[in-house]
């Protein structure tokens, strides 16, 4: 009994610790404006660059900055896996080339982009060795401009 009741309580705590990423910037923007949220778009080479790598586990990955994406931002990734067991569908393919042309023409991995709900830039940032609650705080200065 104790270990259903252990499963249980993983079962409905880990959801609350997830986020959610969306690959579809419309997507993303419909729900910014029903939510009155910004946007958080974040191009990644998940197999490939280091600097992607170690953002995602220090950072994305963390309590910290679930708890606050969770809240107060709409997550949006653009992602260009390179290894053959990462490929993508050509449609996502292809809205993340769309992506990359409208926010990202300097090509810089990893770049994170913050957005207003309707799609206007308000800041970039690219990797920084720095904490998780620093990131939140360098996300969070753009929206104050």
């Amino acid at each position: 009994m104790k270990n259903i009741l252990l499963l249980f309580l993983l079962t409905v705590s880990f959801p609350a610790l997830s986020q959610k990423w969306n690959t579809s910037i419309a997507e993303a923007k419909s729900i910014a404006s029903k939510e009155s949220k910004p946007i958080v778009l974040v191009f990644s080479g998940s197999d490939w660059c280091a600097p992607c790598i170690k953002l995602e586990k220090s950072v994305w990955q963390s309590e910290e900055f679930k708890k606050e994406a969770n809240g107060n931002w709409v997550l949006v990734k653009a992602d260009f896996p390179k290894k053959k067991n990462n490929t993508q569908s050509e449609e996502l393919k292809a809205q993340n080339r769309a992506l990359a042309e409208k926010y990202n023409k300097e090509g810089f991995f990893p770049l994170i982009v913050v957005l207003d709900k309707t799609g206007k830039v308000l800041g970039k940032t690219g990797f920084n060795s720095i904490k998780a609650s620093e990131y939140i705080s360098l996300i969070r200065s753009f929206l104050s401009k």
